[in-house]
């Protein structure tokens, strides 16, 4: 899945260590996110859009794959 969390906390000049205070998550946690080698959970997804203040489809791209398809 993509997302948008760095581009828009840039945007913000913010860094990753201060966007991860104000959510409440490890530094480490906003680095794998945007690197998207961590998918956050929903009650994170929703915290990180109201902080934006956009939807998450608007932060998290979500393509869903062949394996997905119905039969």
């Amino acid at each position: 899945m993509e997302n948008r969390v760095e581009e828009l906390r840039k945007g913000l000049d913010m860094s990753q260590e201060e966007f991860a205070k104000a959510l409440k998550v490890s530094r480490q946690t906003v680095s794998s996110i945007e690197t998207g080698k961590y998918n956050p959970s929903l009650e994170l997804a929703f915290a990180i859009s109201h902080f934006f203040g956009k939807q998450i489809e608007q932060i998290f791209i979500y393509e869903r794959g062949a394996e997905h398809e119905k039969k």
